[in-house]
């Protein structure tokens, strides 16, 4: 590979990098508003220019390609002062929006502003003025006036989406970023746009005023709305010591990673996260004779042990269901099978997930779980829902909430009546709350540890974002108390006390997940 001479520290590279993605890997970073690495070199925001030992110019970063024995300096007086002239003629028509704007605290303009500038402007003229709010799609709204054209949106619907729905409109000082007449952005990967503008000229009506980002605290997690499982983060608010939170997350952005989403996220998993807050379960109840008690879990857990214990030395084995679901993690799926087929016996296991949706080619699968593919290497042996079949149980175990989503209501409760023990784990509030006799909170993907098997058959581990706020617990916790306030296989379950161990316990037994 070859050497080259960065800031006087010698930088080993690999053939056919540029100059700044070099640095960048050295940990010397070189400022810069058009580039992106999703994108070929642009080159039209100059603020990437270094100098380089040998050349009568200096040269942009962005475009440069590594070559053996090329000498850079990054911070020489003549860069530092190329960049404080490429920033007062971005500022010079930029409006001083900074109070009022929501890139402001991520906003690149700011941050090289203090680090290279900090400088009285000699900006006599008046600023030209533009339109203020501009729709660019259903959810983007540009500003003209602060836009620095660094055309990475433009990029993006050519090269990414390929829809080519913007361009740059006009010359010199009234150039602008602008669309086709009545013709919204209108593509399932729009609110990218916002994500990757380094300034704020595209805003997004999702996030637009809602808070500062000074506010927010940013957690990395696996978007469980479709089989893709891209990586996010979770931006959410801790809440004021004196005022109360309305909710917790205010957006999901997308997180790098190659092998899975690129830098991308479709629109369907960046603005569905009003599940996170709304309509969740948060209280733990035992539901009988007509009352309503509030429980902790280890008294619920001992009640369902009891009547586990019952049927199963009475040899009725045959009158325990378990209803489960593909968003549950890898070791959730496999502590299931290990407890209930092979620990226990049970032979009516069956599926209940959320109905498929509409794939786009891209990202967006039609498949609308996460872990579809897990539950497929597991080899859990489930069947399809029948309302009949719950109707011959003694003792049924809900996981999730889609049973009520894919049965008809009349069915569901003719069948469930019949049943004489139902307990309910769920996150979300649903038709089955009034059916059951337990109802047992649970986290969803963003409050718990585990690892999701995506589409490609790629393993992903992630962990708790957000905190859990309710009475129950995560699956993986309920599953192993079950096993080991039953005895079954102690030897076995009783070792395993987190995900990262129930998972070893699975690598060894499944040869997929080697």
């Amino acid at each position: 590979m070859p050497k080259i001479l960065i800031d006087d520290r010698m930088v080993e590279a690999a053939e056919g990098l540029t100059l700044l993605r070099a640095a960048e890997n050295a940990g010397i970073p070189i400022p810069h508003f058009c580039y992106h690495t999703a994108f070929p070199p642009e080159g039209s925001c100059r603020m990437c220019l270094v100098e380089i030992e040998g050349l009568p110019k200096l040269e942009l970063a962005c475009s440069t390609m590594v070559k053996e024995g090329l000498k850079v300096q990054t911070m020489s007086a003549k860069v530092v002062e190329a960049r404080k002239g490429v920033l007062e003629f971005l500022l010079a028509e930029h409006p001083l929006d900074c109070p009022i704007c929501d890139k402001a605290g991520e906003c690149k303009l700011q941050d090289y502003f203090e680090e290279y500038g900090l400088f009285r402007s000699q900006f006599k003229e008046a600023k030209e003025k533009r339109e203020k709010k501009f729709k660019l799609s259903r959810n983007l709204i540009l500003d003209r006036e602060r836009c620095i054209l660094c055309t990475r949106c433009v990029r993006f619907l050519n090269e990414i989406t390929k829809t080519e729905d913007a361009g740059i409109l006009n010359r010199g000082i009234h150039s602008e970023v602008g669309i086709y007449e009545s013709e919204l952005i209108d593509n399932n990967y729009s609110g990218n746009l916002a994500q990757i503008c380094p300034v704020g000229a595209i805003t997004d009506s999702d996030f637009r005023f809602k808070t500062r980002v000074w506010f927010l605290e940013s957690n990395e997690s696996i978007c469980p709305l479709c089989s893709r499982g891209c990586n996010i983060a979770i931006d959410s608010h801790p809440g004021h010591p004196r005022a109360l939170r309305t909710r917790r997350v205010y957006r999901v952005r997308a997180r790098p990673n190659p092998d899975v989403n690129s830098h991308w996220i479709c629109d369907y998993g960046r603005y569905g996260y009003a599940y996170l807050d709304e309509a969740r379960e948060d209280r733990l109840v035992w539901k009988k004779g007509g009352l309503e008690t509030r429980l902790i879990w280890d008294k619920a857990a001992q009640i369902l042990t009891e009547k586990v214990r019952s049927l199963v030395h009475l040899r009725k084995n045959s009158r325990i269901g378990v209803v489960l679901h593909s968003n549950l993690t890898n070791e959730e799926l496999f502590l299931a099978d290990r407890l209930f087929r092979k620990g226990l016996g049970v032979e009516k296991l069956f599926l209940a997930d959320p109905p498929p949706g509409k794939g786009d080619g891209f990202l967006l699968t039609s498949d609308r779980t996460a872990n579809r593919r897990g539950l497929l290497e597991v080899g859990l042996p489930v069947q399809a829902l029948d309302a009949k079949a719950l109707s011959d149980l003694d003792l049924l175990f809900i996981f999730g909430h889609y049973l009520a989503d894919g049965t008809s209501a009349a069915d569901l409760k003719y069948a469930l009546e019949k049943v004489e023990t139902k307990a309910l784990f769920a996150s979300h509030k649903s038709g089955l709350d009034g059916l059951v006799d337990f109802v047992i909170p649970v986290p969803v993907i963003a409050e718990k540890n585990g690892t999701l098997t995506n589409v490609d058959g790629r393993v992903q581990p992630f962990v708790a974002g957000l905190d859990f706020n309710g009475d129950g617990l995560p699956e993986w916790r309920a599953l192993l108390d079950l096993a080991k306030e039953l005895k079954v296989e102690p030897k076995y379950f009783w070792p395993l006390a987190s995900p990262e161990g129930v998972y070893q316990a699975l690598r060894k037994e499944i040869p997929f997940f080697k």
